[in-house]
């Protein structure tokens, strides 16, 4: 059975549009109700752990738009 998996630059389109989207949620949301910080970092460390489970389970393959040099290119 095929996994569902994005390519680089696909995975680095949807993180981007990701990490937006929900930075505005968070905004609206703690702006419109009356959270302390603690569920503000709480919120936020859901957000991020989701992110880094889809990248773990390889179904994102971030290349972080060419920034870093990957290994294949280091050892070339």
């Amino acid at each position: 059975m095929k996994r569902l998996q994005f390519n680089a630059l696909a995975s680095d389109i949807f993180i981007t549009i990701y990490v937006i989207v929900t930075l505005f949620l968070r905004f609206k949301l703690e702006s419109q109700t009356a959270t302390g910080a603690i569920e503000s970092v709480i919120m936020g460390l859901c957000f991020v752990v989701l992110l880094w489970a889809l990248i773990k389970l390889k179904v994102l393959n971030p290349n972080w738009f060419g920034l870093f040099k990957t290994r294949e290119k280091l050892s070339k």
